[in-house]
């Protein structure tokens, strides 16, 4: 019998991927393109585990993905769009009520870039499905009075909060002008992360909170890993807790599975 093994590579993980089975271990991201991402769902048929879980790597690299997964945690009337009949049953819904200004996120953009606002749905019917508003997009209506909390959570080792405002951009975006204010997470808004987390089987994550005219907190997005631009915690900081948290996960799973071997 083979020792069980943990992927520590890609290059591993597309030599060995055949041969994975129940007590493996992925201890690497693939860098899947969206066409391969059911790889994982064969992964997980076979019993592979990963760590980071495959389900927070999944989430982390699709926003709508999120937006149906972790719907429960999301601002009201968000929307997955994925053609134009689920936008115009959508647009029905949302012509109820008294939104005028939307916003969409597309699927798989990062740093705020994939954002756009718009001044009606019908501006939003004629583009989607183009190159400017590619299927899918999450679909929400623009909160003007709204307040954004990101949010560190590095397993047990460390937490951090700041809100991240920009009075010349309407995305909070501190790369682009915004400054950060540092924000004292309350025990209910850190049950809340957590509860997310726990959700989404994140053991470390980067949360963007948001309470929209004081009510709240609502999920805006979360990711594995993100930009530390307006945190106090240190580039090289944020990497050894990052290691030492996977460090300390694969000596667990040694205890649970042995022998094992490393493959790189």
């Amino acid at each position: 019998m083979r020792p069980f093994y943990i992927i520590l590579t890609y290059n591993a993980f597309k030599n060995y991927f055949h041969e994975l089975k129940k007590g493996d271990l992925v201890a690497v991201r693939p860098p899947l393109k969206k066409e391969e991402t059911g790889l994982f769902v064969d992964l997980m048929y076979r019993k592979v585990e990963a760590f980071p879980s495959f389900l927070s790597q999944l989430l982390s690299v699709s926003k709508t993905l999120q937006a149906q997964v972790l719907k429960e945690f999301m601002p009201p009337h968000t929307y997955v769009i994925r053609d134009q009949n689920a936008l115009l049953h959508v647009m029905t819904e949302l012509s109820k009520t008294e939104f005028r200004k939307f916003i969409t996120k597309e699927d798989r953009a990062n740093c705020g870039l994939g954002i756009r606002l718009w001044n009606s749905l019908e501006e939003i019917f004629n583009f989607a499905g183009s190159e400017v508003l590619p299927f899918p997009f999450v679909l929400q209506p623009f909160f003007e009075n709204l307040k954004d909390i990101r949010v560190i959570i590095l397993g047990d080792q460390y937490v951090e909060a700041y809100q991240r405002d920009n009075s010349l951009n309407f995305r909070k975006n501190i790369f682009f002008g915004g400054k950060a204010i540092p924000h004292e997470l309350t025990a209910d808004e850190f049950k809340f992360c957590k509860k997310v987390m726990k959700r989404g089987k994140f053991p470390y994550a980067h949360l963007d909170m948001i309470y929209i005219d004081e009510k709240g907190p609502y999920l805006s997005e979360i990711n594995l890993k993100g930009g530390i631009k307006g945190a106090k915690i240190s580039t090289e900081e944020y990497e050894r807790i990052i290691q030492e948290i996977t460090e300390n996960y694969l000596k667990m799973w040694e205890k649970r599975f042995s022998p094992v071997k490393y493959l790189r």
